[in-house]
C-alpha cells in the first residue's frame, strides 16, 4: 500500500480535492481508502446509546454493524502504545493499492501541499522537504516543489499515480 499524504491550511480545498480524485483513481481499477486527522475530538456515537454506553463501561473498542457499512471505535487511553501514529494507524486498515491521508502534516511521507495564497497563510513546503508537490490555483514562488493544477484533479491523480507506481 503506497502512503500519500494531503496537508495544507484549514479551508485550503484539500477536503474537495480528494472526493474529486477518489473517483479518477477508482476508474483506474486502484482500491483507495483515506485516513483523515482532525484536529478536535469527535464522536460518532451518540450518548445514550447502546453502543455509546458499551464505551462508557469500558469497553476497549465497540463496532457499530449495519447492513450498509461497520464501523470500530477505539478507544484511546493512556496506557496505549503509540498506536496513533499514521502508520500504525494504516496497519490497521484494510490493505489497499493507495491510501490517501488528509492531514497528518509532520509525518514524513511523500505530501502533496493544498496552497492558495488568497488565503494569506504561509506555505509549508519551504520548511517540509517531504512535499513533493503544491497543488495551488495560482502562481507560485519559485523554489517550489512540482507545481499541479489544484482545478484539474486529472493531473493531480496522474502525479499520485506516478508516485504510487501503480496502474490496473
Amino acid at each position: 500500500m503506497k502512503l500519500v499524504g494531503l496537508v495544507g491550511n484549514s479551508g485550503s480545498g484539500k477536503t474537495t480535492l480528494i472526493t474529486r480524485l477518489l473517483p479518477l483513481l477508482r476508474q483506474q481499477g486502484l482500491r483507495v481508502s483515506t485516513i483523515k486527522h482532525a484536529h478536535h475530538g469527535f464522536d460518532l456515537d451518540q450518548p445514550g446509546k447502546d453502543s455509546f454506553r458499551h464505551r462508557e463501561a469500558g469497553a476497549e473498542e465497540v463496532m457499530l454493524v449495519t447492513d450498509d457499512r461497520w464501523a470500530l471505535l477505539h478507544e484511546q487511553r493512556g496506557d496505549d502504545d503509540g498506536g496513533t501514529s499514521l502508520h500504525a494507524l494504516a496497519r490497521r486498515m484494510t490493505q489497499v493499492d493507495i491510501l490517501l491521508a488528509e492531514g497528518f502534516r509532520l509525518e514524513q511521507i511523500p505530501k502533496i501541499e493544498v496552497y492558495r495564497p488568497s488565503l494569506g497563510k504561509p506555505a509549508f513546503f519551504p520548511e517540509d522537504p517531504s512535499i513533493v508537490a503544491v497543488a495551488s490555483d495560482a502562481a507560485i514562488a519559485a523554489g517550489a516543489p512540482k507545481l499541479l493544477p489544484l482545478n484539474h484533479p486529472d493531473v493531480v491523480a496522474a502525479f499520485i499515480l506516478s508516485l504510487a507506481a501503480v496502474r490496473s
